[in-house]
């Protein structure tokens, strides 16, 4: 059968979208594998900051672990840059889309936005009491006597907080994702099951 030169347009229009669609999901791979590794360095530096957070000088001895706020926010850098590192190698990955996968990644970029979150919003509290005080408490400011280590927690604070907004866009991209391809699953309704026994 003669190829038509009408046919001939269609499939070479075909090749290249479908060339197009490649590169395109190419880039957007690519995209999405640095913005998760992006908050894995920077879990990981505010990790390694708080961990050597600690000081002694005439007023006595301080260290991250004598705070439970700053303890919680270790343990939620170090998990959260584990969960960058391992959804960054699965996301390189050339794989074709699936509801299951793509579900995961929702429900698990969500649970680690929101964990990050808490620790980096329970240090910014504990780190205001230790600049202000609280005068109903009788509390006095303890960054006045240990400075150094109140920069630091600062600093690692702050790069926690930025880690957490990167785990919302990551959050926002994989719920584009999953309801922008798939449909929202649908309660099974249950149908009459009609027995010929009464019928008439």
């Amino acid at each position: 059968m003669a190829t038509t030169p009408t046919t001939m347009m269609k499939e070479a229009s075909h090749g290249m979208h479908g060339g197009e669609n490649g590169e395109g999901n190419e880039r957007v791979r690519t995209a999405e594998t640095l913005m998760r590794v992006v908050p894995m360095g920077l879990c990981v530096t505010a990790l390694v900051m708080m961990l050597r957070n600690s000081v002694s000088n005439d007023y006595g001895s301080l260290s991250y672990s004598d705070l439970g706020a700053f303890r919680y926010l270790v343990h939620a850098n170090g998990i959260c840059a584990g969960y960058s590192l391992l959804s960054a190698i699965i996301v390189a990955m050339p794989r074709p889309p699936t509801m299951s996968r793509a579900w995961t990644f929702f429900i698990l970029d969500q649970v680690f936005t929101y964990a990050i979150l808490a620790a980096g919003a329970v240090s910014t509290e504990v780190l205001y009491l230790a600049y202000k005080g609280d005068a109903a408490i009788t509390w006095s400011s303890a960054c006045g006597s240990f400075g150094g280590f109140c920069h630091k927690a600062t600093a690692s604070v702050a790069i926690t907080l930025a880690a957490a907004a990167c785990y919302a866009v990551l959050s926002l991209m994989s719920s584009y994702r999953l309801f922008s391809r798939f449909d929202a699953p649908v309660a099974c309704t249950s149908k009459t099951i009609e027995n010929p026994a009464f019928q008439e």
